[in-house]
């Protein structure tokens, strides 16, 4: 009996170490990156700060449960930390509990010690997360036309840059690949550069303190939405203090004038961070509905059985 329950252990802890599998996401030196910068540093809360080697941990659900849907996940943290367990891990867990393969991506932070261009490094590290999962979606049991993206506050900028800058990919090398995602999830998110709408905070650290005109727009996704842009689906609170509800909203007409699928969300209360605060099941329930009515989960899974029927 023993020997069964020493058998049953080692196999969940295997399960468990294959679930998350943490991989870099390149060989050496990132390209652009600058030799010898800072270590990373993790707080009590698994936040990361001063990240110089950028990951990608791996969630895989059984691939007798697998659906073929991927998600890329971008946390937050103002460019400054990557809140990789609040909104990264924590969102992951749910999803591969829904068959869905979730990976997050441990991004490096705008700095000028640690990148030539402090602007471009974390939309660099984005895309290559995107496409390594990508280019190991056979070996991952994963739908290539399934693979979609997404990010909290300053990580939903991230996301949203990788969702309309697809076809400009920042190493030359990936050109003629195609980055984009099938999808779009956007809590809290940052969309615009534009002093009088965008958080400060992201907006210095990203572009600096004096960016020009055409880094601004370039960096503000709002205006970068063409008929192209993935379906997405958008959270947010009405009194959030730290992230104005215009970005969300300002993203929304966007995408509608634009003619690309979407949905919003808004919540009278909550603040920013609204999600570390309320039950995890409720409101992610509510995009695995989306993900159904979109076509971007298969046919047997339970949610999808009856018809849609209510989102609350």
């Amino acid at each position: 009996m023993m020997r069964f329950s020493l058998l049953l252990i080692s196999c969940l802890l295997s399960a468990y170490a294959h679930a998350q599998t943490v991989i870099p996401l390149y060989r050496g030196l990132p390209p652009g990156g600058i030799a010898g910068a800072n270590a990373e540093q993790i707080d009590e809360d698994d936040n990361r700060w001063l990240v110089s080697e950028p990951t990608l941990t791996v969630f895989l659900p059984p691939k007798e449960k697998a659906t073929g849907t991927a998600v890329v996940i971008y946390p937050g943290g103002a460019y400054k930390t990557v809140v990789y367990k609040g909104e990264g891990t924590n969102m992951a867990d749910f999803f591969v509990k829904q068959g869905i393969a979730a990976f997050v991506v441990k991004y490096r932070l705008p700095s000028d010690k640690t990148m030539k261009d402090k602007s471009s490094g974390p939309l660099q590290d984005a895309q290559e997360a995107f496409k390594i999962v990508k280019s190991r979606a056979a070996e991952w049991n994963i739908d290539t036309n399934r693979i979609g993206i997404m990010g909290f506050s300053a990580g939903g900028h991230l996301a949203s840059t990788v969702g309309t800058h697809f076809d400009r990919p920042v190493l030359k090398e990936n050109a003629g690949i195609n980055l984009r995602p099938a999808f779009m999830i956007l809590v809290y998110p940052v969309i615009s550069m534009e002093k009088y709408l965008t958080h400060a905070g992201s907006r210095k650290n990203l572009l600096g303190e004096n960016p020009t005109e055409e880094t601004i727009k370039y960096y503000s996704n709002d205006r970068q939405v063409s008929l192209q842009t993935p379906p997405t689906i958008i959270f947010h609170t009405e009194d959030d203090k730290v992230v104005d509800v215009d970005n969300a909203i300002t993203f929304y007409q966007a995408l509608r004038h634009a003619h690309v699928p979407a949905e919003m969300h808004l919540y009278p209360e909550g603040d920013h961070g609204f999600v570390l605060k309320l039950p995890r099941d409720s409101w992610m329930q509510i995009i695995m509905k989306w993900l159904g009515r979109t076509g971007n989960l298969n046919a047997n899974n339970p949610l999808l059985q009856g018809g849609t029927g209510q989102l609350y």
